[in-house]
């Protein structure tokens, strides 16, 4: 396994880091945060031009044609960042649903506009009885003239609120199938949730919402077969924002140590800073090696690339989670003030350890992939 990087990743890296200084700073990053739509159309608009709406999608439907190890190096950028945008909800996982399932009007309809930037989508799965697997999914859609009746509630959806269009999964009576529907369609209704999470979340209710048969991707009640293997990609990019993010947090807490005199001394030179510092820079590590070893297994089609997606996934979030934890020890007081910003990390923290599956659902799904 080679980890390292070629040189036009490093050129990519190089080119992100300074989009994301030059940019993002935590200033900006804050103002979009603070915002009620949690969205910078300009930003949005420059990201776009720079091709990275399109990385992942083939350039025969207008994308770039990148591997997820090139995507991941742009996410961890952006996690340095703590960068909120709908990048990873439109151009990560609902475009990876499409290019797995849809047929080859669907991609050609709907990829070019997401590779581009001009649409966005949000996908929503998630219901009040939070949970990442099939049976989840609770939320109909029955047979009707022409089509299907989409009735039920989505919880906890990131970017639902800038979207054009949703990515919806809903029980249909062989299994689940997922749609391609706009978000004004009559009979549904979204409001943004308040609260301590890291991107802006929604709450979308659907009330006899009309789908027609060319809104389904893939084929009826075999939704899953199709969502499986484009969510692990997606939760692999997700991994590799918060290692970058995760790295980002061990830069801050050992300028901060350095700096910081008490006693006549940098606090960096007390034991139990050092003991935090140590805590933080394992954690780092773990969420590295775990993420791009799954990386590699899924851009090579390796054996075991599905349990190496749900090993990097649990240990990226533990990590992540705790090791904010631990930076706040180390800044002790300064480290909730928002002009400093490290509050932006421990927020992704604990909003990410739960997408796309926390800690105990991957070791669970880990636990039956190996028959144990």
């Amino acid at each position: 396994m080679d980890l390292s990087l070629t040189e036009a990743q490093e050129l990519l890296r190089n080119a992100a880091a300074d989009f994301m200084k030059n940019e993002a700073p935590k200033t900006v990053v804050r103002q979009i945060d603070e915002n009620p739509t949690g969205f910078s159309p300009e930003m949005w608009r420059k990201m776009a031009d720079l091709g990275w709406t399109g990385m992942l999608i083939p350039t025969e439907y207008g994308g770039g044609g990148r591997n997820l190890m090139d995507t991941a190096v742009l996410y961890e950028e952006m996690g340095r960042a703590a960068l909120p945008t709908p990048h990873h909800s439109s151009a990560v996982t609902c475009a990876l649903i499409i290019m797995q399932g849809g047929s080859e009007e669907q991609k050609r309809r709907l990829l070019p506009s997401i590779a581009n930037g001009q649409k966005i989508m949000a996908f929503a799965s998630t219901e009040p009885e939070y949970g990442w697997g099939p049976d989840s999914i609770k939320m109909t859609a029955a047979k009707s003239d022409g089509g299907f009746t989409l009735n039920g509630t989505k919880l906890f959806v990131p970017d639902a609120q800038v979207a054009d269009q949703l990515l919806v999964v809903a029980k249909t009576s062989g299994g689940l199938t997922l749609f391609v529907v706009d978000k004004n369609a009559s009979g549904i209704s979204t409001k943004t949730l308040n609260g301590f999470s890291g991107e802006k979340l929604n709450e979308i209710n659907f009330n006899n919402v009309k789908a027609n048969d060319a809104d389904v991707i893939g084929s009826v009640d075999a939704g899953w077969s199709i969502l499986e293997p484009a969510l692990d990609k997606a939760t692999v990019l997700l991994c590799a924002y918060m290692t970058g993010a995760s790295a980002q947090v061990l830069d801050i807490s050992v300028e901060y140590s350095n700096n910081r005199v008490a006693f006549g001394t940098p606090i960096g030179r007390f034991q139990r800073v050092q003991d935090h510092l140590i805590d933080i820079v394992n954690g780092v590590d773990a969420a590295r090696y775990t993420t791009y070893e799954a990386i590699w297994k899924l851009d090579e089609n390796k054996a075991g690339a599905t349990e190496s997606v749900c090993v990097a996934k649990a240990v990226a979030s533990e990590s992540f989670y705790n090791l904010c934890d631990s930076a706040h020890h180390v800044h002790g007081g300064i480290g909730i003030d928002k002009d400093y910003g490290l509050f932006m990390y421990t927020k992704k923290s604990r909003s990410l350890y739960h997408y796309l599956g926390d800690p105990v659902y991957h070791k669970r799904r880990l636990a039956k992939l190996l028959n144990l």
